[in-house]
C-alpha cells in the first residue's frame, strides 16, 4: 500500500512540474464528483431560464451537474489554469466613447485554442507517466467546449473560489483566469478546496450597469452584457442599449472591480497578451468593416464566432451611446442593410446621435 502511494506522490509531483513547464500557472486536483449544492444551483439556474437562449445548458444539465454522468470511469479531475492578468485596468477605457471595447479575454488569440493543445500534451505524459509505473490510465480533455462545470471543480481542486458574481477568483491572480481539466481514471490524492473569502464586499453586484446578479452568487445571463453582446442572437433588448454604453464584445466590469486584482499579475502569456492597439478600437474603424475585413482582423480571435452580423449591431448600438457626432456617417451606411436587426439597430442609433446633436 505504502509502494502505491508512493507511487501517486511522485506522479502528482511530476505532473505538476509538467504542467508549470508547459505553462500552466496554477494546476489542483478535485474528486470527480460534484456537490450537492453545486448540482441544485445549475438546476435552479435553467429552471428560472436564467440561461436565456443558451438551449444547450438545459439539453446538458444532467451531463454537466456531475462529472460521474459525463464520464463514470473518471477518479480524478485535474484543474489547470493560465493567467490573462491585462497591463491596464478594463475600466478605464469605458471613458473613450467613440472606441469600442472588446472584453480582456478576446483581445488576442483564442484560449481554447492554446490551453488545449498543452492540456493534451500535459494528459499524454501523464499516461506515459502512470504506465511507467505499472499503472493503468485513461484520460479525457476539456476546455470550455463540453458540458463541465470549470468553476465549480476549480474550487473543489484549490485554484480559487467563486465571487458574488459567479466567476472563479484567485488569491493569487485575481479574476484573469482560464481554466482547462483532465478527467482521469487514476485516483490522485486531491488538494483542499478554497473557502470564500468575499466577505461583506459587494463591488462587483454594485458596478454592474444591467443589474444581472438577482442575488450574491446568482447571475441571470439575460441581463448580462456578456450574455447580450456574444449568445445573444437578436436584437440588444432596448432597456439594456444604454447600459451597454461602449462595450461591444463582452463586459470585465464585475472582473475588474473586483480588490482581489491588487494581487493579479501582468500575463506572461504572449498570445494573450492585449496588443496596443487592441484594448479599444475607433467605432468608424469597425463599422467601416465588411464582412471580409472583420475575418481578416478577427482571424485567430474569439470574437470572430459571433460572424460579422453581431459584431455589427454591437457597434452600433455603441456608436449611438457615444455621443460622437461624427459617427453619424459611418451609421447612415447600415441604414438600409438588408438584415432587419442591422437595420433597426442603425436607426436607434442614428437617432440617438441625432438627438444628442441637438442638444
Amino acid at each position: 500500500m505504502k509502494k502505491r502511494e508512493k507511487h501517486f506522490e511522485k506522479l502528482t509531483q511530476r505532473l505538476r512540474d509538467d504542467a508549470r513547464s508547459l505553462g500552466f500557472d496554477a494546476i489542483g486536483i478535485s474528486p470527480a464528483t460534484s456537490s450537492k449544492l453545486t448540482k441544485t444551483a445549475l438546476k435552479d439556474f435553467v429552471k428560472s431560464g436564467f440561461h436565456g437562449s443558451m438551449a444547450w445548458m438545459e439539453d446538458t444539465v444532467e451531463r454537466r451537474c456531475d462529472p460521474q454522468v459525463l464520464w463514470g470511469e473518471s477518479k480524478s479531475v485535474i484543474m489547470l489554469a493560465v493567467n490573462y492578468g491585462p497591463e491596464t485596468d478594463p475600466l478605464d477605457a469605458l471613458t473613450q466613447k467613440e472606441n469600442g471595447i472588446i472584453s480582456v479575454y478576446a483581445r488576442n488569440r483564442d484560449y481554447h485554442d492554446i490551453i488545449k493543445g498543452r492540456l493534451k500534451t500535459l494528459a499524454s505524459k501523464l499516461v506515459s507517466q502512470a504506465r511507467s509505473r505499472g499503472l493503468e490510465c485513461s484520460v479525457k480533455v476539456f476546455v470550455d467546449t463540453a458540458p463541465v462545470m470549470e468553476k465549480p471543480l476549480a474550487v473543489q481542486a484549490g485554484l480559487g473560489w467563486q465571487g458574488k458574481h459567479t466567476n472563479l477568483v484567485s488569491r493569487e491572480f485575481g479574476s484573469w483566469l482560464f481554466l482547462g481539466s483532465i478527467f482521469t481514471t487514476l485516483e490522485l490524492p486531491p488538494d483542499a478546496a478554497e473557502i470564500d473569502h468575499c466577505g461583506s464586499c459587494a463591488n462587483c453586484l454594485d458596478i454592474c450597469p444591467t443589474d444581472a446578479f438577482p442575488a450574491p452568487y446568482k447571475l441571470d445571463a439575460r441581463r448580462c452584457i456578456s450574455y447580450l453582446t456574444i449568445e445573444n442572437k437578436g436584437p440588444i433588448p432596448v432597456e439594456f442599449r444604454e447600459a451597454m454604453g461602449n462595450r461591444i464584445y463582452g463586459c470585465d466590469d464585475c472582473l475588474a472591480v473586483c480588490p482581489w486584482n491588487k494581487f493579479a499579475q501582468v500575463t506572461r502569456e504572449t498570445k494573450l497578451a492585449t496588443p496596443g492597439d487592441a484594448s479599444s478600437v475607433s467605432l468608424a474603424d469597425f463599422l467601416s468593416m465588411d464582412d471580409a475585413a472583420f475575418r481578416k482582423r478577427f482571424s485567430g480571435s474569439p470574437v470572430k464566432r459571433i460572424g460579422h452580423a453581431r459584431f455589427v449591431r454591437n457597434c452600433l448600438i455603441a456608436a449611438g451611446n457615444s455621443r460622437c457626432t461624427n459617427l453619424i456617417d459611418p451609421i447612415r451606411k447600415w441604414i438600409d442593410d438588408p438584415d432587419p436587426i442591422i437595420n433597426e439597430s442603425a436607426q436607434w442609433a442614428l437617432d440617438k446621435l441625432t438627438k444628442s446633436k441637438r442638444e
